[in-house]
């Protein structure tokens, strides 16, 4: 979907020449821009893929139904409801993208020290 702004054509005479006759093809032309409100995210990939490696307590899940509520939201064309479930599954991804984060550090660390202290032991 593109953002950019639609142009608009409109012909216009001359003030004051050729008044009362058709305007020709080849008359001025004045192009104005028309503004479109942006089109809020949905975010169903990073929902989608936090859901299928970094799902700590569901929150990768959570963030998919609601990114699946903000499309619906776009294709009914309540753009306000879409941004408010867009953002609620942008927090909630990067909640679960922190915690899976943490998590997998945190293992890691444990890891390390319990082995560490394996090898001290089994190694006088």
């Amino acid at each position: 979907m593109e953002n950019y702004p639609q142009s608009v054509s409109i012909n216009m005479q001359p003030y004051g020449k050729n008044q009362g006759s058709a305007a020709t093809p080849f008359s001025h032309t004045v192009t104005s821009p028309v503004l479109m409100e942006p089109v809020p995210r949905d975010y169903v990939l990073w929902s989608f893929f936090n859901s299928m490696f970094c799902n700590p307590c569901c929150l990768g899940f959570i963030a998919f139904i609601y990114s699946i509520k903000a499309r619906d939201r776009k294709i009914a064309q309540d753009l306000a409801g879409a941004s408010t479930y867009g953002q609620s599954a942008k927090k909630l991804n990067i909640i679960a993208v922190c915690v899976g984060v943490l998590t997998i550090i945190l293992s890691i660390v444990l890891l390390v020290v319990y082995f560490s202290t394996l090898l001290t032991i089994l190694n006088p």
